[in-house]
């Protein structure tokens, strides 16, 4: 795909690089954003599985490790892997639920965890062409009901940050709405007084400055510092050479097939941010890339890995579309693994500092699914209407309600559970009924323009 502007031999804005400096300050940005979720499933599984501290710290640190180089491969692509956006990796909270049956299981262990990421891994990249395919069914009603599925879908994510965290003692304190408050207004004058690379760079100045303002109350907790290595190296294989499983390879498979479903409705989303429409081609490589993420992940302690869709929020927040920056965000994920002691310091945030980031960023996604609606005829073609409420109802209930399919079969809960699955599902198939093909072609999503931030 040519990626030279239209005007001239200039890169387009995904392939521009920033100088070093602002390169540096945007990536860490997009690590703030996505920090909290990158380092909550292995602390859940290490919690839930009771490992020693020195086992939970092998797997945070080559969580971290492992996120950096997933994000590295998505964003700078290697071969005929990575989709080559601004695509943000982390591990996927989906995968929680059959890890632990599976690592629970005194026949197997984490050594068949391992085993069954790797091979999961591996059919993905097989599988890829195959759902790569499935872009012409993706026009824009479809991208834009998905995209504001994500935006709503994460808002319960940023309330509970806002609180200061599920099951926190002082959960909703005035205290902490006032940081949240605090930090959300700030972005907005960041935004409305400042120009150019400082408003670019607004959600990093809100949340040091919420930081700052919350050290004298006591709400920055720097536990662990002191005791935590300066550096230390990532151990392969560390809890055991890999089990390969067949009912647990299985289990891990349906896992990345909906990793791949949520995936492809997220890879729309950001091209459409980033005014770059996808190929059937770079689809199947962003999925592949997922594959090799795992495959990767698996050998270094890992699991399955997918897009974290918050950092979309910051794409259009900020308006610095290059893939550079989240190469950036890459490089210092990967340090942050191999140097415990500066993870800990940015793990001290407060929570409700990063919810008032979070409200903001996630009412942008909505936005933007909003923006790309726009260009759905509604007037012409009366049903568009009802793939979009019908979209928006279903996919919405295990949103509002966590537990509200917890009697469905074990089987089908990976599935009901998920917003963005739900809609990607939903929205295909009622296009398909109500419009057929008529809208259906290869570039379903069409970039579109005036995603620009106005500085």
């Amino acid at each position: 795909m040519n990626t030279q502007d239209l005007t001239g031999d200039r890169p387009a804005a995904v392939d521009q690089v920033p100088a070093p400096g602002p390169l540096v300050m945007l990536g860490f940005q997009h690590v703030l954003v996505m920090y909290v979720g990158a380092i909550a499933v292995p602390m859940i599984i290490a919690g839930a599985l009771k490992l020693p501290k020195e086992a939970v710290a092998v797997l945070i640190n080559a969580d971290l490790f492992t996120c950096g180089i997933a994000t590295i491969l998505q964003a700078a692509g290697i071969w005929r892997f990575g989709v080559r956006m601004p695509v943000m990796q982390g591990v996927a909270f989906s995968a929680i639920p059959p890890i632990l049956v599976i690592a629970t299981n005194p026949a197997l262990g984490l050594p068949a965890v391992i085993g069954a990421v790797m091979a999961g891994g591996v059919i993905t990249m097989l599988l890829a062409p195959v759902f790569g395919k499935l872009l012409r069914f993706f026009p824009p009603i479809v991208g834009g009901s998905i995209v504001m599925v994500v935006g709503l879908s994460l808002f319960p994510v940023g309330v509970n940050w806002v609180g200061g965290g599920r099951g926190a003692a002082d959960f909703g304190a005035p205290h902490n709405l006032a940081l949240a408050g605090f930090v959300f207004a700030l972005i907005l004058v960041i935004n409305k007084w400042l120009k150019g690379f400082w408003s670019n760079v607004s959600v990093l100045l809100a949340l040091a400055a919420g930081m700052l303002v919350a050290i004298p109350f006591g709400m920055v907790d720097f536990h662990g510092v002191a005791e935590a290595p300066l550096v230390d190296v990532i151990h392969p294989f560390y809890f055991g050479w890999p089990v390969f499983d067949v009912v647990a390879t299985l289990t891990i498979v349906v896992v990345m097939i909906i990793i791949m479903i949520e995936s492809m409705g997220l890879f729309l989303a950001i091209g459409d941010v980033v005014n770059k429409p996808l190929s059937a081609g770079e689809m199947t490589d962003g999925l592949r890339a997922n594959g090799l993420a795992s495959l990767i992940g698996g050998a270094l302690n890992g699991f399955p890995y997918t897009i974290y869709s918050q950092n979309i929020g910051l794409l259009v927040v900020t308006g610095v579309k290059s893939r550079w920056v989240v190469v950036a965000a890459g490089v210092i994920l990967c340090a942050l693994g191999l140097f415990p002691k500066l993870a800990t310091v940015v793990a001290s945030i407060p929570l409700p500092a990063l919810g008032g980031a979070g409200l903001f960023m996630f009412g942008v996604v909505t936005a933007a699914g909003v923006r790309t609606l726009a260009r759905v005829d509604f007037e012409g073609t009366r049903h568009n209407v009802y793939i979009v409420a019908a979209t928006l109802a279903i996919s919405l209930l295990p949103t509002f309600s966590a537990t509200l399919f917890n009697q469905l079969p074990g089987w089908l809960q990976p599935i009901m559970h998920s917003s963005i699955l739900l809609a990607c599902v939903m929205s295909v198939a009622l296009n398909l009924l109500f419009n057929g093909m008529v809208c259906a072609d290869a570039h379903a999503m069409p970039a579109a323009g005036g995603w620009q931030a106005s500085r």
